[in-house]
């Protein structure tokens, strides 16, 4: 499975740190930008996540910007794209269980990096349960 990675400034040392958590257990994550804690726009950051997942270059990806919140925002504006804040254990799990969610989505100001390394682990190990829930991802993406 290939996950990428990417953060606008507000979330670049969250970005880091995950990115290295990564590495020491032997697995890269594609690494989107931003590249520094210089000034930029989350939408475009979101923008180059998108594009990533929509032509098939990556299978997963994580999105951080200051609380999630604007960088989920513009994800989601993408039809195919499932962008979930994971501000607990318990969201990590269902919106892989009940949501299908392709993106992660986690705050460099708001969460701390062993939780949401855990929800990121909770996430992984985590199943789509389809069912029902596969009727209810089919009218988000009709636009009802």
């Amino acid at each position: 499975m290939k996950i990428a990675i990417a953060s606008d400034h507000g979330g670049f040392e969250l970005k880091e740190q995950i990115r290295k958590h990564f590495s020491s257990l032997g697995t890269t994550l594609e690494d989107l930008g931003t590249h520094s804690a210089d000034s930029c726009d989350y939408p475009d950051i979101a923008h180059k996540m998108v594009l990533c997942l929509l032509q098939g270059n990556a299978d997963l990806g994580i999105l951080i910007c200051g609380t999630g919140i604007g960088i989920s925002i513009a994800a989601n504006r993408f039809k195919g794209i499932r962008a979930a804040i994971l501000y607990d254990d318990f969201t990590a799990e269902m919106a892989k269980k009940h949501n299908n969610a392709n993106i992660m989505v986690f705050g460099g100001r708001t969460m701390k990096v062993e939780d949401v390394i855990r929800r990121i682990d909770i996430f992984l190990h985590t199943e789509f349960e389809g069912d029902r829930h596969n009727r209810r991802l089919a009218k988000i993406e009709e636009g009802i």
